[in-house]
Protein backbone atom coordinates (compact mmCIF):
# COMPACT_ATOMS: atom_id res chain seq x y z
CA UNK A 1 0.00 0.00 0.00
CA UNK A 2 1.48 3.45 -0.72
CA UNK A 3 0.74 6.72 0.67
CA UNK A 4 -2.80 7.10 0.81
CA UNK A 5 -3.80 4.16 -0.74
CA UNK A 6 -5.14 1.28 1.32
CA UNK A 7 -7.45 -1.41 1.59
CA UNK A 8 -10.56 -2.90 3.86
CA UNK A 9 -13.12 -1.00 4.97
CA UNK A 10 -10.72 1.70 7.26
CA UNK A 11 -8.62 2.62 4.56
CA UNK A 12 -5.39 1.85 6.19
CA UNK A 13 -2.16 3.51 4.72
CA UNK A 14 1.44 2.18 5.02
CA UNK A 15 2.27 5.59 5.96
CA UNK A 16 4.73 6.23 9.13
CA UNK A 17 3.73 8.70 11.47
CA UNK A 18 7.13 10.36 10.37
CA UNK A 19 5.28 9.97 6.85
CA UNK A 20 2.10 11.68 8.45
CA UNK A 21 3.76 14.23 9.98
CA UNK A 22 5.82 15.49 6.81
CA UNK A 23 2.35 15.50 5.08
CA UNK A 24 1.12 17.76 7.88
CA UNK A 25 4.29 19.82 7.50
CA UNK A 26 3.43 19.90 3.66
CA UNK A 27 0.50 21.56 3.89
CA UNK A 28 1.14 24.44 6.11
CA UNK A 29 0.61 27.15 3.64
CA UNK A 30 -3.30 26.15 3.56
CA UNK A 31 -3.29 26.03 7.59
CA UNK A 32 -3.28 28.44 9.76
CA UNK A 33 0.01 30.28 11.01
CA UNK A 34 0.55 28.86 14.71
CA UNK A 35 -0.20 32.00 16.73
CA UNK A 36 1.80 30.98 20.23
CA UNK A 37 2.83 33.50 22.91
CA UNK A 38 4.88 31.38 24.82
CA UNK A 39 8.10 29.63 24.76
CA UNK A 40 7.53 26.50 26.94
CA UNK A 41 4.51 23.97 28.11
CA UNK A 42 4.23 21.93 31.06
CA UNK A 43 4.01 18.46 31.83
CA UNK A 44 1.30 16.89 33.15
CA UNK A 45 0.39 12.87 33.95
CA UNK A 46 -3.52 13.47 33.45
CA UNK A 47 -6.25 16.30 32.88
CA UNK A 48 -6.96 15.89 36.55
CA UNK A 49 -3.36 18.37 37.02
CA UNK A 50 -4.87 20.87 35.26
CA UNK A 51 -8.65 21.11 36.08
CA UNK A 52 -8.18 23.75 38.30
CA UNK A 53 -6.89 26.13 35.71
CA UNK A 54 -9.68 25.18 33.12
CA UNK A 55 -13.05 25.24 33.06
CA UNK A 56 -14.37 24.27 30.08
CA UNK A 57 -12.79 20.88 28.52
CA UNK A 58 -12.85 20.77 24.56
CA UNK A 59 -11.95 16.94 23.74
CA UNK A 60 -11.09 15.61 20.60
CA UNK A 61 -12.26 12.11 19.24
CA UNK A 62 -9.67 9.97 18.00
CA UNK A 63 -6.42 9.51 20.36
CA UNK A 64 -8.13 11.20 23.11
CA UNK A 65 -11.42 9.28 23.86
CA UNK A 66 -11.40 6.47 21.27
CA UNK A 67 -8.58 4.58 19.20
CA UNK A 68 -10.40 3.16 16.44
CA UNK A 69 -13.01 1.27 17.52
CA UNK A 70 -11.54 0.80 21.21
CA UNK A 71 -12.49 3.44 24.31
CA UNK A 72 -9.29 4.81 25.33
CA UNK A 73 -8.75 2.87 29.32
CA UNK A 74 -9.65 5.56 31.75
CA UNK A 75 -11.23 8.50 30.08
CA UNK A 76 -14.84 8.13 30.83
CA UNK A 77 -13.63 8.45 34.52
CA UNK A 78 -11.51 11.19 33.62
CA UNK A 79 -14.69 13.02 32.34
CA UNK A 80 -16.81 11.63 34.98
CA UNK A 81 -14.27 13.02 37.86
CA UNK A 82 -14.40 16.67 36.31
CA UNK A 83 -18.00 16.62 35.44
CA UNK A 84 -18.46 16.17 39.51
CA UNK A 85 -16.54 19.01 39.93
CA UNK A 86 -18.27 21.29 38.08
CA UNK A 87 -16.38 21.43 34.48
CA UNK A 88 -18.47 21.35 31.06
CA UNK A 89 -17.43 18.37 28.81
CA UNK A 90 -17.36 19.04 25.20
CA UNK A 91 -16.47 16.78 22.26
CA UNK A 92 -14.80 18.92 18.89
CA UNK A 93 -14.31 15.99 16.66
CA UNK A 94 -13.29 15.96 12.56
CA UNK A 95 -16.25 13.46 12.66
CA UNK A 96 -17.73 14.15 9.41
CA UNK A 97 -17.66 10.11 7.42
CA UNK A 98 -21.29 9.28 10.28
CA UNK A 99 -24.47 11.42 10.82
CA UNK A 100 -24.58 12.66 13.92
CA UNK A 101 -26.95 10.06 15.94
CA UNK A 102 -24.50 7.05 14.33
CA UNK A 103 -21.79 8.98 16.10
CA UNK A 104 -23.72 9.52 19.20
CA UNK A 105 -24.27 5.63 19.20
CA UNK A 106 -20.95 5.03 18.59
CA UNK A 107 -19.71 6.62 21.48
CA UNK A 108 -22.28 5.22 23.91
CA UNK A 109 -21.85 1.76 22.68
CA UNK A 110 -17.97 2.96 23.87
CA UNK A 111 -19.43 3.74 27.62
CA UNK A 112 -19.68 7.79 27.13
CA UNK A 113 -22.57 9.74 28.21
CA UNK A 114 -22.85 12.95 26.39
CA UNK A 115 -25.86 15.17 25.37
CA UNK A 116 -26.53 15.40 21.44
CA UNK A 117 -25.48 19.23 21.67
CA UNK A 118 -22.44 18.55 23.39
CA UNK A 119 -21.07 16.56 20.30
CA UNK A 120 -19.57 19.20 17.63
CA UNK A 121 -18.08 18.20 14.23
CA UNK A 122 -16.77 19.30 11.01
CA UNK A 123 -19.74 17.52 9.63
CA UNK A 124 -22.30 19.97 11.02
CA UNK A 125 -19.39 22.67 10.83
CA UNK A 126 -19.95 22.34 6.61
CA UNK A 127 -23.74 22.15 6.72
CA UNK A 128 -23.65 25.13 8.54
CA UNK A 129 -21.31 26.55 6.21
CA UNK A 130 -23.43 25.87 3.03
CA UNK A 131 -25.73 28.85 3.80
CA UNK A 132 -27.20 29.95 0.42
CA UNK A 133 -25.89 27.32 -1.27
CA UNK A 134 -28.21 24.31 -0.07
CA UNK A 135 -29.48 24.52 -3.20
CA UNK A 136 -26.95 23.35 -5.36
CA UNK A 137 -26.54 19.68 -6.68
CA UNK A 138 -23.49 18.42 -4.96
CA UNK A 139 -21.32 15.53 -5.61
CA UNK A 140 -20.63 13.63 -2.55
CA UNK A 141 -17.53 11.74 -1.39
CA UNK A 142 -19.00 9.29 1.22
CA UNK A 143 -19.51 5.94 2.00
CA UNK A 144 -23.49 4.95 1.30
CA UNK A 145 -22.86 2.02 4.30
CA UNK A 146 -22.80 5.08 6.87
CA UNK A 147 -26.19 6.85 5.29
CA UNK A 148 -27.13 10.40 5.03
CA UNK A 149 -29.81 11.29 7.42
CA UNK A 150 -28.60 14.67 8.25
CA UNK A 151 -27.13 15.26 4.51
CA UNK A 152 -30.43 14.19 3.12
CA UNK A 153 -32.19 17.88 2.49
CA UNK A 154 -29.48 18.14 -0.09
CA UNK A 155 -29.54 17.29 -3.43
CA UNK A 156 -26.69 15.09 -3.65
CA UNK A 157 -24.99 12.49 -6.32
CA UNK A 158 -22.39 10.03 -4.52
CA UNK A 159 -19.17 9.88 -6.95
CA UNK A 160 -18.18 6.41 -7.33
CA UNK A 161 -16.82 4.64 -10.12
CA UNK A 162 -18.76 6.36 -13.51
CA UNK A 163 -17.52 9.34 -14.50
CA UNK A 164 -20.41 10.86 -15.71
CA UNK A 165 -21.74 12.72 -12.25
CA UNK A 166 -18.33 14.35 -12.00
CA UNK A 167 -19.02 16.15 -14.42
CA UNK A 168 -22.29 17.55 -14.04
CA UNK A 169 -22.22 18.88 -10.09
CA UNK A 170 -22.03 22.24 -8.86
CA UNK A 171 -19.72 21.57 -6.64
CA UNK A 172 -18.26 19.05 -4.23
CA UNK A 173 -18.44 17.93 -0.78
CA UNK A 174 -15.68 15.67 0.98
CA UNK A 175 -16.79 14.33 3.99
CA UNK A 176 -15.73 10.55 4.13
CA UNK A 177 -12.62 8.71 2.74
CA UNK A 178 -13.18 5.14 3.47
CA UNK A 179 -14.37 3.76 0.11
CA UNK A 180 -12.48 6.45 -2.47
CA UNK A 181 -10.03 5.21 -4.66
CA UNK A 182 -7.40 6.39 -6.44
CA UNK A 183 -9.65 5.88 -9.88
CA UNK A 184 -11.87 8.32 -8.51
CA UNK A 185 -9.03 10.71 -7.14
CA UNK A 186 -8.04 11.09 -11.04
CA UNK A 187 -12.38 11.49 -12.14
CA UNK A 188 -12.45 14.02 -9.55
CA UNK A 189 -9.41 16.17 -10.48
CA UNK A 190 -9.97 15.73 -14.07
CA UNK A 191 -13.97 17.35 -13.69
CA UNK A 192 -12.22 20.19 -11.73
CA UNK A 193 -9.23 20.86 -14.32
CA UNK A 194 -12.43 20.76 -16.85
CA UNK A 195 -14.47 22.85 -15.28
CA UNK A 196 -13.55 24.52 -11.77
CA UNK A 197 -15.98 24.00 -8.84
CA UNK A 198 -16.29 24.67 -5.07
CA UNK A 199 -14.68 22.09 -2.80
CA UNK A 200 -15.77 21.66 0.14
CA UNK A 201 -13.71 19.16 3.08
CA UNK A 202 -15.72 18.27 6.05
CA UNK A 203 -13.21 16.56 8.02
CA UNK A 204 -9.58 18.50 7.42
CA UNK A 205 -7.56 15.65 8.73
CA UNK A 206 -4.76 13.76 6.67
CA UNK A 207 -4.70 10.95 8.94
CA UNK A 208 -6.56 9.10 11.92
CA UNK A 209 -4.29 7.37 14.39
CA UNK A 210 -6.10 3.58 14.06
CA UNK A 211 -5.74 0.06 15.64
CA UNK A 212 -3.23 -0.73 13.73
CA UNK A 213 -1.76 2.29 11.86
CA UNK A 214 -3.46 5.27 10.58
CA UNK A 215 -6.19 5.61 8.17
CA UNK A 216 -6.76 7.86 5.56
CA UNK A 217 -8.75 10.89 5.60
CA UNK A 218 -10.22 13.48 3.25
CA UNK A 219 -7.84 16.36 4.28
CA UNK A 220 -5.28 13.89 2.34
CA UNK A 221 -7.37 13.78 -1.03
CA UNK A 222 -8.13 17.41 -1.12
CA UNK A 223 -4.68 18.88 -0.87
CA UNK A 224 -4.21 16.51 -3.10
CA UNK A 225 -6.31 17.73 -5.86
CA UNK A 226 -5.40 21.78 -4.50
CA UNK A 227 -1.99 20.71 -5.75
CA UNK A 228 -3.00 19.11 -8.74
CA UNK A 229 -5.62 21.58 -10.25
CA UNK A 230 -4.59 24.50 -8.16
CA UNK A 231 -8.37 25.00 -6.89
CA UNK A 232 -8.10 25.68 -3.03
CA UNK A 233 -10.95 23.57 -1.12
CA UNK A 234 -12.54 25.39 1.63
CA UNK A 235 -11.93 23.18 4.85
CA UNK A 236 -14.80 22.89 8.09
CA UNK A 237 -13.21 21.81 11.30
CA UNK A 238 -9.60 21.77 12.91
CA UNK A 239 -7.66 23.54 12.69
CA UNK A 240 -9.93 26.15 11.31
CA UNK A 241 -11.85 28.58 13.18
CA UNK A 242 -15.13 27.27 11.92
CA UNK A 243 -15.81 24.72 14.17
CA UNK A 244 -15.09 26.36 17.47
CA UNK A 245 -17.07 29.36 16.12
CA UNK A 246 -19.85 26.15 16.69
CA UNK A 247 -18.65 24.94 20.03
CA UNK A 248 -18.43 28.61 21.20
CA UNK A 249 -22.53 29.25 20.44
CA UNK A 250 -22.90 26.45 22.58
CA UNK A 251 -20.99 27.85 25.21
CA UNK A 252 -22.41 30.90 25.17
CA UNK A 253 -20.23 33.32 27.40
CA UNK A 254 -17.12 32.06 28.61
CA UNK A 255 -13.66 33.06 29.66
CA UNK A 256 -11.11 31.96 26.70
CA UNK A 257 -8.02 31.54 28.87
CA UNK A 258 -10.32 29.23 30.83
CA UNK A 259 -11.08 26.91 27.93
CA UNK A 260 -8.51 23.96 26.92
CA UNK A 261 -8.75 22.35 23.78
CA UNK A 262 -7.41 18.39 24.39
CA UNK A 263 -6.31 16.38 21.24
CA UNK A 264 -2.88 14.07 20.02
CA UNK A 265 -2.23 16.56 17.04
CA UNK A 266 -0.07 19.14 16.69
CA UNK A 267 -1.38 20.62 13.30
CA UNK A 268 -5.21 19.99 13.92
CA UNK A 269 -5.91 19.90 17.49
CA UNK A 270 -3.20 22.32 18.63
CA UNK A 271 -2.81 24.59 15.83
CA UNK A 272 -7.04 24.76 16.13
CA UNK A 273 -7.22 25.90 20.13
CA UNK A 274 -4.43 28.78 19.16
CA UNK A 275 -6.76 29.80 15.91
CA UNK A 276 -9.26 30.23 18.42
CA UNK A 277 -7.79 32.17 21.17
CA UNK A 278 -8.17 28.96 24.11
CA UNK A 279 -5.39 26.83 25.95
CA UNK A 280 -4.77 23.24 24.69
CA UNK A 281 -3.03 19.98 26.16
CA UNK A 282 -1.37 17.24 23.64
CA UNK A 283 -1.86 13.71 24.39
CA UNK A 284 1.35 12.18 23.96
CA UNK A 285 0.87 8.80 25.24
CA UNK A 286 -2.09 7.81 22.66
CA UNK A 287 -3.02 8.57 18.99
CA UNK A 288 -0.72 10.27 16.70
CA UNK A 289 2.73 10.98 18.90
CA UNK A 290 2.43 7.38 20.86
CA UNK A 291 5.55 6.25 21.53
CA UNK A 292 7.58 9.38 19.43
CA UNK A 293 9.41 11.97 20.75
CA UNK A 294 6.91 15.39 21.26
CA UNK A 295 9.15 17.60 22.64
CA UNK A 296 10.82 17.37 18.78
CA UNK A 297 7.57 17.37 17.02
CA UNK A 298 7.00 20.42 18.53
CA UNK A 299 10.63 22.35 18.00
CA UNK A 300 10.39 21.12 14.22
CA UNK A 301 6.84 22.45 13.73
CA UNK A 302 6.92 25.57 16.19
CA UNK A 303 3.24 24.32 17.16
CA UNK A 304 3.45 25.08 20.88
CA UNK A 305 0.81 23.54 22.89
CA UNK A 306 0.29 24.54 26.73
CA UNK A 307 0.09 21.66 28.03
CA UNK A 308 1.70 18.42 27.26
CA UNK A 309 -0.40 15.03 28.86
CA UNK A 310 0.69 11.43 29.05
CA UNK A 311 -3.03 10.35 29.04
CA UNK A 312 -6.30 11.90 29.62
Amino acid sequence: MGFGQGSGSDHLTAMTSEQAFLAYEAVRHRLPVARSAGTAFRYAGTLAEVADEVDVFLLDAFGVLNIGEAAIPGTKERIDDLRAVGKRVLVVSNAAGFPHAALMEKYARLGYDFASEDVITSRATLLAGLNGRRDLHWGLMATRSTGLRDLEGLELTYLEDDAAPYADVDGFLMIGSAAWTEARQAHLEQALRERPRPVLVGNPDIVAPRENGFSTEPGHFAHRLADQTGIEPQFFGKPFVNIFDLAFARLGSVDRARVLMVGDSLHTDILGAQTAGVRSALISGFGFFAGQDVAQAIARTGILPDFVVERP
